[in-house]
Order: C-alpha cells, then structure tokens, then sequence
C-alpha cells in the first residue's frame, strides 16, 4: 500500500504543564453514548513529573467531534481513593453490553496493580468503584502502557502487561530491575474474571539487551492470529504471535519497526478493516546526527504513521511531527470513521521539561 496521504491535520487541544501541575501525559478515547469525546490523561500534581510522583486521572470533553476541546479538565479517579499517590496509564474500553470501562495502573510502594472502573453515568461522566483486576504480585512491578486494553473479536478484553523483578540493592535499598518479560491477562466481555492466560515471554538471549520487553501492544490480525509487539533497546520493535488467543506466544524476534527506546501503537479502524501503526523510527535516521538533549526527547522523533491491509504487511511512513527538539510518543487513537481519527501523544521540549510534560491531541483526515 501506499504511505497514508494527510488531506488535514490540526492540534485540537494541547495540555501543557503548569503551575502545581508539572505533567500532563499518556491518554486514551471513547466516544459516550451522546456523541461527545472523552479524552482521559495523567494529570500530574506537586512539583515532580516522574513516574511515581502524585498523579490522579482526569478528562476533557469535546462537543463537536474533535474540532475543540472544553478547557476545563474533570477529575475521573484520585489515587487518595487507592490510599496511594500514583495513578496513571489510562484505557477506555466499551464492553459488549454497552458499558464504558476506565482502566489504569495504581501504583503501591514498589508494586503495582491494575484496576477498572464502570461508568454509572455518561451524562455527568461518573465512574464507580474500582474493581481490582490484576492482583500485586511479589516482587514484581507491572506496566500497561495507555490505549492497551484490547476488545477481541469474541468480545473477550485482554491486557498486554510487562513484568519487571524488584530486588533488595546494598543496604536495604529496594529498587527496579531494568529487564522486563511480559504476560497477558484476559477478562470476560463483561469485564469480569480476569486471569493471567499466557506464558512468561522473554527476549531471546537477554544478555544482547538492557531493557529486555517493555511496554507490550496487542492487536487482533484479520486472520485470527495475535500480533503482540513490544519496546526494546536493539533498535527495533519486537513482534510475537498467538495462535490460541493469547495462550502460547512466539519467541519475540525484530519487526520491520526501526525503533528507539520508545513504545509503538497499532490499531484497527473498525469502519475500514485498515491497520494503522505509529511510532518513532531510529532516531539517527538517514545519517542525522543526534546533538540534543536527549534527556528531553530520548530520541523520540521523527513520529510517523503507516497502513495495513492485514496487520503485517504496512506501507511507508508519513510524517507527522519532526521537530528536533521536541519528543513525540505514548500516542492514543479514536477513529472517527474511514477517513479521520484523532490522535493524542506527548509532545514536549526543552521549555516543558521533558517530551512527557505536554500532550496534544490531532485531528486527522486521510484522503
């Protein structure tokens, strides 16, 4: 296929950080029942924008389908309802019996879990209580990236998770191990019974890496199949393959994705039947010298989107932010219909800290 063509594209809505308000990162769509958008973000409150500092959920709200954003954020879940201080890494999933899901990570000390809120009311935007769906595990800290919980063609959802050990460093100091492997959770379409259903994926010959699996996606293949790709230090995207829903996982092996370390997003648009891919591809591209910061963009741009008939076979690349100075990742997409969609991602430069201080959300419109 051709490299998807861009008849428009405009930033709809940005969230820059702000006073006592250093973050505002990683997201995900739904559409509610009246028509209007909600787009739900890590909000970061304090002073610190790092991954464990204090970060509640919150939202806005388009009227117009993407066109423009209300300005005035709603807060959907506070991490003081989790006696904690962190939560982030959103999900929006609407089950098969209509109702709208939130999901996202709780972070406990040096543990994480995953949790899913029901929406008892769209009007208002209310969530209900949360719902513990992933369990902490000893010793172990989870990740599920935003716009990772993915409804199957049985209606079944299933979770991408990485899995990273803890460990006790000299003196007592506990902290993360680098190296991930991954797992996969599925739940029933009502969002009930979630379990873990895989085996333990590991990179092959670990010691060629430091990061191992990080950060997994998932995405159903017009052919039944299980495409499951994952963040890692060896330049490229990882890929495995699940031909018993999510069971048992090929051995993960490159992609045809040139990467740095930075997280990838496939999805299918539902009206269409195409797959859409977004990401970075290697930062040295075309013999392009790094002289940046990278502490601001990690090597986190150009950020580019190609097409797929079935999932695997994708086209070229078209651009769609290449500033240098600036990093692009962690993106989300809501299709509108063939032709647009939104898109939302991290976008910050050196003026906003970091590339995951600032989030903007794209309205798209492909020819």
């Amino acid at each position: 296929m051709d490299a998807p063509k861009i008849l428009s594209s405009e930033i709809t809505a940005t969230l820059p950080p702000g006073e006592n308000n250093p973050r505002n990162s990683e997201g995900d769509f739904a559409k509610l029942k009246d028509g209007r958008i909600l787009f739900a973000y890590s909000k970061y409150v304090g002073s610190s924008g790092h991954d464990d500092a204090p970060c509640n959920v919150s939202a806005i709200v388009s009227s117009d389908n993407g066109k423009s954003f209300e300005k005035v954020p709603h807060f959907l879940a506070e991490a003081k309802q989790h006696n904690t201080l962190n939560i982030m890494s959103v999900s929006l999933e609407r089950l098969d019996n209509g109702t709208l899901c939130l999901f996202y990570l709780c972070k406990q000390g040096p543990q994480s879990e995953m949790y899913l809120r029901r929406c008892i009311d769209e009007t208002n935007i209310v969530f209900g209580e949360p719902e513990l769906i992933v369990p902490q595990l000893k010793n172990i800290y989870y990740v599920v990236n935003n716009c990772r919980v993915a409804k199957l063609s049985d209606g079944s959802l299933i979770l991408p998770l990485a899995r990273h050990r803890i460990v006790k460093r000299p003196g007592g100091r506990r902290s993360g191990i680098y190296f991930g492997n991954c797992c996969f959770y599925k739940g029933d379409p009502d969002g009930t019974n979630f379990k873990q259903v895989s085996n333990i994926v590991s990179m092959y010959m670990p010691g060629f890496s430091e990061t191992g699996l990080q950060e997994p996606g998932v995405t159903e293949l017009s052919d039944g199949r299980l495409l499951a790709y994952f963040r890692t230090d060896r330049h490229f995207q990882f890929e495995s393959f699940s031909s018993d829903g999510g069971k048992n996982w090929s051995r993960p092996v490159p992609s045809r994705f040139t990467s740095p370390d930075s997280p990838m997003l496939i999805l299918k648009n539902p009206y269409s039947g195409l797959y859409y891919s977004i990401w970075n591809p290697i930062p040295n591209y075309n013999g392009r010298l790094d002289k940046n910061k990278r502490w601001i963009h990690a090597g986190r741009t150009p950020f580019v989107l190609a097409v797929s008939e079935n999932g695997l076979d994708f086209s070229d690349y078209t651009v769609i932010e290449n500033n240098p100075d600036h990093g692009y990742c962690y993106p989300a997409i809501l299709f509108l219909n063939e032709k647009e969609m939104l898109l939302s991602y991290c976008c910050g430069g050196e003026e906003d800290g970091t590339c995951l201080s600032k989030t903007a959300v794209r309205h798209i419109t492909l020819e």
